[in-house]
Parts: structure tokens; C-alpha cells; sequence
């Protein structure tokens, strides 16, 4: 009889001891992940991305001179407002793709003006190609063709718009320099030799070798 009792005794404790295990791991488990997710959004601020010199003295001076940084409504969309996903998985492979900026940041890859402009046009392919991946989805997040009031929109505007939706454009094939200034492209103005970049990188809406980009001239009000 006493054997048997503290057999079952032994198993209670057991029990007992597996139960506040369970909840010692999901206290555990509760910190860790507020713990990982307070410091992830910590790198989703604008303070943060102004933290490196790279970003504060070229593009943030020239973001601050958009509608996007200030407007009658004064609703901002902010650096990783357009920058990061919003969605977890998506973010967290943005995350790891960022990866790549901290060792630029660390080998001094741009930390001049003149290194930054050098590399400025394939930082914008790079980031233009992201978006085009994505369908433009961090735009999308305030801005969607079903909402607008096309009324309320120039004329050039709701017919390009218009024309997007049934085409299947996305936000970046025409709104390249909407937040910042694009790189230099060569326009063939007086005797300027210096090396530029080609029209159809930032607008293929030049390029008429395909329909598709026939209907960005359409849009564009190109003869």
C-alpha cells in the first residue's frame, strides 16, 4: 500500500512538475518573441534608417521634398513604410536581403557622396526590380486603382491610372522618381559627353519594340 502510494505520488509531482515546465517554456516563449519583435520594429523606423550617415545626407534631403514627406493631410509614409513589407514573411526576407546593406555599410561601399552617386542607378534597378516582383505592394499598402476617385484626378491622371488597371501595370513602371531623384539620364542636350543613363532604364515607356510598352507611350502622351 505504501509502495503504491508513493508511486502515485511520484507520478503527480511528475505531472506537477510537466505542467509548470509547460508554463515556465510559454513565459519563455512570450518574452523571447516580444523581446525579437520589439527590437525588429526598432529597425523599422525612420530614426533608424537615419542612424547611417548613407541615408541621411543623400536620400532623406531629397524624400523631404516630396508630397510623401509632408502634405495638407499630414499622413507620411516613412522609410520603411515603402521600403520594408508589411506582411512577416515577406518582412523577414527583406530582413535577411538587408543583410547585405550592413556589410556595405561596414566596408564603406557609399559612405562618400561620390561612391553613392556612382552606385546610385544600380541601387535604383535594385530596388525598382524588387518592387516590380512584388507587384509595387508596398505602394499598394495606402494606394489601390479600385479606390480611387478618378473624378478627383487630372485628366492625364485618371486616364493613365485607367489605363494601368486593365493593363496590369504596377505602381513602379511609371512612378520611379516619386520619393526620390532619379539618376542622371542622358537627354543629348549640348556637347555633354559625360556617361549617363539610357531613357528606357527609368522610363520604358520609350522603349517601342513591344506593345506593352506601346501602351506606356499611349499613357505617357507620347506621339
Amino acid at each position: 500500500m505504501i509502495n503504491w502510494i508513493k508511486t502515485k505520488w511520484q507520478k503527480i509531482r511528475a505531472v506537477r512538475l510537466g505542467f509548470w515546465g509547460l508554463v515556465g517554456m510559454f513565459a519563455l516563449g512570450i518574452i523571447f518573441w516580444g523581446g525579437f519583435n520589439t527590437a525588429l520594429e526598432m529597425t523599422n523606423t525612420e530614426k533608424f534608417c537615419l542612424g547611417c550617415h548613407e541615408m541621411a545626407d543623400n536620400v532623406f534631403p531629397e524624400y523631404q521634398e516630396t508630397v510623401h514627406y509632408t502634405n495638407r493631410s499630414g499622413v507620411r509614409a516613412t522609410c520603411p513604410d515603402c521600403h520594408v513589407p508589411h506582411e512577416w514573411g515577406p518582412k523577414m526576407i527583406r530582413k535577411i536581403q538587408a543583410s547585405k546593406e550592413v556589410w556595405g555599410k561596414l566596408t564603406g561601399k557609399i559612405d562618400t557622396r561620390e561612391k553613392f552617386l556612382e552606385h546610385r542607378i544600380v541601387l535604383a534597378q535594385n530596388e525598382w526590380k524588387r518592387m516590380k516582383a512584388n507587384n509595387s505592394q508596398e505602394c499598394r499598402n495606402c494606394h489601390k486603382y479600385e479606390y480611387f476617385d478618378y473624378m478627383e484626378q487630372n485628366r492625364r491622371s485618371a486616364n493613365a491610372h485607367q489605363k494601368g488597371l486593365s493593363t496590369g501595370m504596377t505602381c513602379i513602371d511609371c512612378h520611379k522618381g516619386i520619393a526620390h531623384h532619379l539618376p542622371n539620364v542622358n537627354q543629348h542636350i549640348g556637347n555633354d559627353d559625360r556617361e549617363a543613363i539610357d531613357p528606357k532604364v527609368m522610363h520604358p515607356q520609350y522603349d517601342t519594340s513591344n506593345s506593352a510598352s506601346a501602351v506606356s507611350e499611349d499613357i505617357a502622351g507620347i506621339e
